[in-house]
């Protein structure tokens, strides 16, 4: 099949030098090649649908001749119509036509196919004016509203298909998880994307069960068990995607819960620099795992990153002359030339028990994926104060608090004191989209919060002009794409060591800390609302002031 600006060269609608343009400033954005050109204008939109229906042997329809039928709009509910942006125009015992400006979107035929148990039939128009006539058409249908179709056949084919457009699509949309979640009377769908939960997919409650059991065949697991938690694991690998998904069920009063974790091995972030650090807390963090022994710890909730800031240490520090070796729950990333260990409570293996072994197989750098208990944490700090550079991570709002975490679980301050060699505290927060646009501090939303937290940071030092979330195609309307780092660096000096031996509470460690420096994560966030990397929205949701 020809490509898309083949066909629209050889039609004459645009030119070889303008494609090129397109074709680069579409891998900029991110935006498919359709809404560059129509974006700059090179291209209009029904020029657009014309070219996709001919490159994919479709009908075109002109907006005069979208008239939906009754018995296809009830087929499908409003609410799909309008996620997927398609019409339904005509039904049969057997086929159900749709017009759509996205003919490539396979999730969404899929979905349509199942819901209405008919075979999808396609035609390409305007994408705005389709929106336009699915507002006019439900607003005139006197049927029920989101009707939920016939139930699915017990073929499970089908599902096959389904299931597997559903973990490619979260794939293609960067998402970091899949949620199947079943309802008392739906079975849904949801991405998490850039942190966030939205929805992907409604299905029918029918379709639950056959569902659940491909995922749960997929990863391993017992589909006779419906009423204990399970754990498996998925790879896919060819041509398009190269992942790892860890999967676990979970039974609920509607049905079992799956959760599917996707670790994209092609968005891991293995360069220290690429983190998201400052200069400043890169040198400190470098001079930390510069340190031939010691402890460092990377503090945040789950999802915070802990686990990238961790994999890109590891490839910094690899070399052929050091002995690396990590105990994972379970084990993300592969790293060459790392030895790496995956706990396994039910055979025996646990952190403490797999750490006891690692000491014994001549380390020079320990990962421990997390320090849980007293008895990891007094193995780890042992291992710290011998001779081992050891990394882990711990459940902390701060930096400080990390420390006296330590002691509360039952470390000795004196032996906190000299194990320790820093702590570093993330969050992530969504990154603008290139849609953004710049405004001045007093006109993002009138509220005193506003330039509260910008009082964080002197605005002397750069003009106070702050970036507003939009929202376009590519982002999805939401104004937002992709994630950045936000943190806290707290290097352990010698006053700080004397704070920790007195068992000084967490206040005072970042008392002394802010006096050498050390820049707060709300700080941190608000520099990256300066270089219009973020907004104050998202820096707000994520992080805190240190009195909160």
């Amino acid at each position: 099949m020809k490509r898309l600006g083949d066909f629209l060269v050889e039609a004459g609608a645009i030119s070889e030098p303008q494609l090129r343009a397109a074709i680069d400033a579409s891998k900029v954005s991110g935006k498919r090649l359709g809404e560059v050109l129509i974006d700059s204008g090179i291209l209009g939109e029904y020029d657009l649908a014309k070219a996709l229906s001919n490159q994919l042997g479709l009908s075109f329809i002109l907006p005069a001749d979208l008239r939906p039928e009754a018995s296809a709009l009830a087929l499908v509910p409003e609410a799909l119509a309008r996620r997927h942006r398609v019409l339904p125009l005509r039904a049969t015992a057997n086929t159900l036509m749709v017009a759509t400006g996205d003919p490539l979107n396979g999730l969404a035929i899929e979905e349509l196919r199942i819901i209405t148990n008919r075979e999808i039939l396609t035609a390409v128009s305007a994408e705005s004016e389709i929106v336009r006539r699915i507002e006019r058409a439900y607003s005139a249908v006197t049927g029920p509203r989101g009707a939920p179709g016939r139930p699915v056949s017990e073929d499970e084919a089908p599902m096959v298909k389904l299931v597997d457009r559903i973990i490619r699509q979260a794939v293609a949309d960067r998402a970091s998880d899949i949620h199947f979640e079943p309802g008392e009377e739906t079975f849904r769908v949801r991405y998490r994307v850039d942190g966030l939960l939205t929805e992907a997919v409604e299905l029918p409650k029918a379709s639950q069960e056959t569902a659940v059991s491909r995922v749960k065949v997929m990863a391993g697991m017992d589909i006779s068990q419906r009423r204990l938690p399970q754990d498996g694991r998925i790879q896919i690998k060819d041509v398009q995607i190269d992942v790892d998904l860890r999967v676990s069920s979970l039974p609920t009063i509607f049905g079992e819960k799956v959760v599917i974790r996707i670790l994209d091995k092609t968005r891991v972030v293995s360069d220290l620099a690429k983190l998201g650090f400052r200069p400043r807390d890169e040198a400190s963090y470098r001079r930390m795992i510069g340190r031939p022994h010691g402890m460092i710890l990377v503090t945040g909730p789950t999802g915070s990153g802990k686990t990238s800031t961790l994999m890109a240490t590891l490839n910094q520090i690899n070399h052929p002359s050091k002995n690396i070796v990590t105990i994972e729950d379970p084990v993300e990333y592969q790293i060459n030339g790392v030895n790496q260990i995956q706990v396994n409570e039910k055979a025996g293996l646990t952190f403490s028990g797999g750490l006891r072994s690692i000491l014994r197989q001549d380390p020079d750098v320990i990962m421990i994926g997390e320090i849980r208990d007293l008895e990891t944490a007094q193995i780890a700090v042992r291992a710290a104060l011998t001779g081992h550079l050891v990394l882990s991570t711990l459940h902390t709002n701060d930096a400080a608090g990390a420390i006296t975490r330590l002691i509360e679980m039952g470390i000795e301050p004196f032996l906190v004191a000299s194990a320790v060699n820093g702590v570093v505290a993330q969050r992530l927060v969504r990154r603008v989209c290139s849609c953004h646009r710049m405004e001045p501090v007093q006109a993002l939303s009138g509220d005193s919060s506003d330039l509260e937290l910008v009082s964080h940071l002197a605005l002397e030092e750069r003009p106070a002009v702050l970036p507003r979330a939009c929202g376009c195609p590519a982002c999805e309307q939401c104004g937002y794409k992709g994630r950045v780092a936000l943190f806290e660096v707290l290097e352990v000096s010698p006053a700080v060591r004397n704070l920790i031996v007195a068992k000084a509470p967490a206040a005072d460690i970042r008392d002394q800390a802010l006096k050498e420096k050390m820049e707060l994560m709300i700080r941190d966030g608000v520099r990256k609302v300066l270089d219009g990397l973020t907004t104050l929205e998202e820096v707000r949701r994520v992080a805190f002031t240190a009195d909160e």
